[in-house]
């Protein structure tokens, strides 16, 4: 391990850094960012990928690019070892390494997590702590501070564990974390990808996988932390009563998701309606599902209320709905001619079905006319039905303007004084 530098050697390496030497590392080292920058501009090409962890929106956004120039500089390095002393190199590749962790930690909580305020704390934490042992690395402290953590030991039952392992626990289920996030990502990716109607149960096999990975990944930082895992035991058990008496409506939830995805019973795309809120399933959580209504609001629905409330899912049944408005004419009106071209004109609107075809029927001898009912059948009403309805009483109103047909309305007398 390297030791703490004195000032006698801090003052060696500035002085280092002040030689031709450092000026030909220095030239190396901007060779092999140029490099890496070529070689990402290369595999990204010219469109911008947001989404992916690799390539981010920028050519230097993603990870891609860290991981390029550190391989170049740690091969830069290895060849300029037997012809000159290294110094900028000795400085440039623990930092490439401290932001190839950053960059990977922060893609990989943006891409899992878009919206979490609490992923934001961990990145800041990460990047803090990622360049706090990059400096102390650099100046030889980092061993000397491990050894000091390691001699902060406590006993807990028949082992002891030190303040070293715990923080090395709490950094190796970081990264654990962040892979295992990274591999479900990219594995969740692949089986949406091109799903249509199983839709649903790709999204419960990506779930399933990413809980997994998660769950292996805790076990691999328990065990770095030097906790016994036969411990776990215990704590299973404490969990089990935990979850009979406080978090028995969690516990619902989730199951609820699994069982809910796993039979179809409800599925991404559906139009359902679940206490009063009718909307189109766009996402299945383990925990809730999200419903968007055609106004554009949103629900966030437990889905322990899919379970056990009645939900009336349109998208199961027949899809076509029969709409209807009436209209008023003035007696004497010649309905015989009227109808059939009142009924050609409703069937030639857009969304109004053919086949059943519009009708046109005289429902009623009102007091001040005789009261039409037009009906015609749409197909899609999760696309509204007010402005289908609305564009065929413009097509009505249009044919009796251009008739010179009367809409009937109530006539009063003039009081008379």
């Amino acid at each position: 391990m390297p030791r703490a530098l004195t000032a006698d050697e801090l003052g060696r390496i500035f002085v280092s850094l002040m030689q031709p030497t450092a000026l030909v590392e220095l030239a190396v080292f901007a060779a092999c960012l140029l490099t890496a920058w070529a070689a990402v501009r290369l595999l990204r090409g010219n469109e911008p990928k947001p989404g992916s962890i690799w390539f981010g929106s920028g050519v230097v956004d993603g990870v891609l690019f860290p991981v390029m120039a550190l391989l170049f500089a740690v091969l830069a390095r290895w060849v300029l070892s037997d012809l000159l002393p290294i110094v900028v190199f000795r400085l440039v590749v623990p930092i490439l390494l401290s932001l190839l962790v950053i960059r990977l930690t922060v893609r990989v909580l943006h891409s899992a997590f878009p919206n979490s305020q609490f992923m934001r704390v961990v990145e800041r934490s990460v990047s803090w702590v990622a360049w706090i042992a990059v400096v102390l690395w650099i100046i030889g402290a980092l061993p000397l501070m491990l050894d000091e953590l390691d001699a902060i030991q406590w006993r807990i039952g028949a082992g002891r564990i030190s303040l070293r392992n715990l923080l090395e626990g709490l950094i190796t289920a970081v990264v654990v974390l962040v892979l295992a996030l990274w591999i479900s990502a990219a594995l969740e990716q692949k089986l949406l990808k091109g799903a249509t109607d199983n839709l649903s149960a790709r999204k419960m096999a990506a779930n399933i996988l990413r809980s997994g990975l998660v769950f292996i990944g805790l076990m691999f930082a328990l065990s770095a932390a030097g906790i016994d895992l036969t411990a776990l035991g215990v704590l299973g058990g404490a969990l089990g009563v935990g979850i009979g008496f406080g978090l028995q409506k969690l516990a619902a939830n989730y199951i609820s998701g699994f069982v809910i995805l796993a039979e179809r019973s409800v599925r991404i795309g559906d139009m359902v309606k679940v206490d009063n809120f009718e909307g189109r399933v766009v996402d299945i959580n383990t925990r809730y599902t999200v419903l968007r209504a055609v106004t554009g609001r949103e629900a966030i629905v437990p889905n322990e209320m899919l379970m056990t409330q009645r939900v009336e899912n349109s998208s199961r049944a027949d899809p076509k709905l029969n709409l209807s408005t009436s209209v008023q004419v003035a007696y004497g009106t010649d309905l015989e001619v009227l109808i059939p071209r009142l009924t050609a004109l409703v069937a030639a609107v857009p969304r109004v079905m053919h086949e059943p075809g519009a009708s046109v029927l005289l429902s009623a001898f009102a007091a001040d006319g005789l009261e039409l009912t037009v009906s015609f059948w749409i197909a899609d009403p999760d696309n509204g039905q007010g402005n289908v309805k609305s564009a065929v009483n413009l097509v009505v109103l249009r044919l009796l303007d251009e008739s010179g047909i009367e809409i009937a309305y109530p006539k009063r007398l003039a009081r008379p004084d």
